[in-house]
């Protein structure tokens, strides 16, 4: 994994990075234009997905990331169906402009902004992140977004902000998905604030150089490299600074499978699979599974957030 270098993203050089970014896409087939996108997005899914111009982040693994079409066909976002390729196959009924986030609680800057408000002030980054879901799958993904430390001291939170919490849109009629009763509505998650304002936690506004499609959970989702992919809570519609721990949507529904932070370690099983190894997307039904690595991989970025913590009771 490639650490921060000590240049900060406005010192990098914007046009190369983005020339060697196109580059890249190029080699691994994931530019060959709009017909690419068309080929791979059915329908209205490719209304809004556009190039960002971004910069090389300090953080990425060396990993070889997975194709835009896995990255893209492959979701959990109950939203829109509990099915692997549900989302992909209903998300294009979810408006994504305008889009207004609403901050809220222990913070001097609370306020309605709108989504080019929040964006357009930061350098966008391009970060290659391990991705892995509870299930025990796991991709690698380009992801392109606003480190979220730079994004939530622009709200300045007080010294009683102890937590973030984030809300997903609630809209039945655009989010077929909750019509059912899988969680209670709206999803909500959440991060103690020292997690938050880790400059490995994104608040991603796109994939692979190109805005998020809807069913990536466009246009504002979370990421946070260590934790399991249900803690990347998608079109995020709030932002509340709070005094006391939130009350996630997973840990309310199954509190004895699903905990509140949720980080990613092999040592500590889900009730109904073992969470030591995990199968790579792509790899196909017979691939070998490979050993599931402690924060995902990121132990020497965040293990001392967790000093002290017994990560069996805090799982």
């Amino acid at each position: 994994m490639r650490k921060h270098n000590g240049i900060r993203s406005w010192e990098i050089t914007s046009e190369s990075n983005f020339l060697k970014r196109r580059d890249f896409l190029r080699e691994t087939g994931l530019i060959a234009g709009a017909g690419l996108a068309a080929a791979v997005l059915p329908g209205g899914l490719t209304a809004g997905v556009r190039d960002l111009e971004t910069v090389a982040g300090p953080y990425s693994t060396d990993e070889k990331p997975n194709s835009w079409e896995e990255v893209t066909t492959y979701n959990n976002f109950y939203e829109f169906g509990t099915a692997k390729d549900d989302p992909q196959r209903n998300a294009h009924s979810l408006v994504t402009s305008p889009w207004t986030v609403k901050v809220s609680g222990e913070c001097d800057k609370p306020g309605d902004y709108h989504y080019e408000d929040l964006v357009r002030p930061h350098v966008l980054e391009d970060r290659v992140y391990r991705h892995r879901c509870v299930e025990a799958w796991s991709m690698v993904v380009p992801w392109v977004g606003i480190p979220m430390p730079d994004l939530l001291k622009h709200f300045a939170p007080n010294s009683n902000a102890k937590y973030v919490r984030f809300k997903t849109l609630y809209d039945p009629k655009q989010m077929p998905g909750q019509r059912r009763s899988v969680l209670k509505w709206p999803y909500v998650e959440g991060l103690t604030i020292a997690e938050a304002m880790h400059p490995l936690t994104l608040m991603v506004v796109g994939v692979y150089g190109r805005t998020l499609p809807n069913q990536n959970g466009a246009p504002l989702r979370l990421i946070v490299p260590w934790k399991y992919g249900f803690k990347g809570i998608k079109s995020i519609v709030e932002i509340e600074f709070t005094r006391r721990r939130p009350r996630t949507s997973w840990e309310l529904s199954a509190p004895r499978e699903y905990g509140f932070y949720a980080n990613v370690n092999p040592e500590v099983d889900h009730p109904r699979w073992s969470q030591a190894r995990e199968r790579r997307i792509g790899g196909g039904l017979f691939a070998a599974k490979q050993p599931t690595l402690m924060f995902n991989g990121y132990a020497d970025e965040v293990g001392e957030l967790y000093a002290g913590l017994d990560l069996r009771k805090n799982y």
